[in-house]
């Protein structure tokens, strides 16, 4: 079992940055990848950004590339998104997941993903 909870959302003008938190129980946190996703109102979650078990290696949804972040702290058992940039699409919910059977190679789909947080409000006003 994992247990995972996100924090660090918020309302943040557009061009503002937020760094999201999810910090994860349970299970040694460096035998599994961590991914985000989100949620907006009328459309699927999707994938935003994973990584790794060691951080060493990193993935992300075109939409996000060049302005979002991710990280991990394997000592403090914790995964970071640092989004920069950030615009009214970003608007959703981020919700942190963590994948155990490729821990080494960073997943995009949801449902290669074993468990999950209960997600964070992101929204960002224009």
């Amino acid at each position: 079992q994992v247990q995972l909870v996100e924090s660090g959302g918020g309302l943040v003008q557009a061009g503002g940055s937020l760094r999201l938190s999810c910090a994860a129980s349970g299970r040694t946190f460096s035998s599994y990848s961590l991914g985000w996703f989100r949620h907006a109102p009328g459309k699927e979650r999707e994938f935003v950004a994973a990584i790794s078990w060691s951080g060493g290696v990193t993935d992300y949804a075109d939409s996000v590339k060049g302005r979002f972040t991710i990280s991990r702290d394997n000592v403090k058992n914790t995964v970071y998104l640092q989004m920069n940039s950030l615009k009214p699409e970003d608007t959703a919910v981020y919700y942190c997941a963590a994948e155990f059977s490729t821990p080494w190679a960073p997943r995009r789909r949801r449902d290669e993903y074993d468990y999950w947080g209960q997600g964070t409000q992101v929204t960002v006003s224009s």
